[in-house]
């Protein structure tokens, strides 16, 4: 197989497969999340594998994810691999699959892996972009790709509020109730709230989130923007440990993964931070 480096190539021989990694990006409206779901309900990975298959020449195709993305969200930068016995290049692969997926799926990149690698699991870390889109009048264009808050929101009160929320943390109070992660506790390395003309973007980056935990942080921070809640209610909220203490989760549609952070030793392609719309906005990672 073309595009394998000497230690995937000495890997592949050994077990028989090919390991290969994609990069994807999707628009998640149309879908019930990530995951694979029960027959009619359509998803992002039941899309991917029959385009795979397609590829593979019928054989079949089973993803993994870095992130198991809800429904209605969206990602720039979702990484997933599969295995697979058929000899394909990675343009192939590419080309293939965007040839027979619908237009708000595209494969971005592929590369061949060693076997030990991982999209889930050797994930180091994820980070998340949520969009508001914060004027009176509803927006028209992208309705379903950002969150409309009609609301004049104070971002300098945002900030202050968002800083509890970095660093090691229970944040049993922002998980949804029906989350399987075995912790709730987490790391966030950062919360920066970035203005872009009428966008308020929330960048958050932490080394593995529970379900709902980034729109329940922006229904935190929209509430204190607003003017109804005070700046010390994020730590209040924090502290309780208690969901009901935070307030409504935060629409799916402003929801973004947008970078998957590995190991230096599986040197995975690297494209803008997303989504397509913000690629003016500045990488503000370098405290991360």
């Amino acid at each position: 197989m073309p595009d394998a480096s000497p230690t995937a190539a000495a890997e592949t021989a050994a077990v028989g497969f090919f390991r290969v990694a994609l990069g994807v990006e999707y628009k998640g409206s149309r879908y019930r999340g990530f995951q694979r779901q029960r027959a009619g309900v359509p998803s992002i990975q039941e899309s991917l594998e029959k385009a795979l298959c397609k590829v593979a020449g019928g054989v079949p195709v089973t993803l993994s994810c870095a992130g198991r993305t809800d429904a209605l969200v969206h990602a720039s930068a979702q990484v997933v691999h599969f295995d697979t016995p058929v000899a394909r290049s990675m343009h192939s692969w590419i080309m293939g699959a965007n040839m027979n997926l619908p237009s708000d799926i595209s494969v971005t990149w592929a590369k061949l892996m060693p076997a030990h690698f991982d999209a889930r699991f050797c994930a180091m870390a994820r980070r998340y972009r949520y969009v508001i889109y914060n004027d009176q009048i509803r927006p028209a264009h992208m309705a379903e790709e950002v969150t409309w808050n009609h609301r004049p929101l104070d971002v300098e009160l945002m900030r202050e509020a968002a800083r509890v929320l970095v660093g090691t943390h229970d944040f049993s109070a922002f998980r949804a109730r029906q989350c399987q992660a075995k912790s709730p506790i987490k790391t966030v390395h950062h919360l920066h709230l970035l203005e872009h003309g009428r966008f308020i973007v929330l960048d958050i980056r932490a080394n593995a989130f529970l379900h709902h935990m980034v729109r329940n942080i922006a229904g935190v921070l929209m509430t204190i923007g607003a003017g109804e809640r005070p700046v010390e209610w994020a730590r209040e909220v924090l502290e309780t440990r208690v969901r009901r203490t935070g307030g409504v989760t935060a629409h799916p549609y402003g929801l973004y993964l947008v970078q998957v952070d590995y190991p230096a030793e599986f040197d995975l392609p690297k494209r803008y931070l997303g989504p397509h719309f913000l690629s003016g906005l500045p990488d503000v990672a370098a405290d991360a």
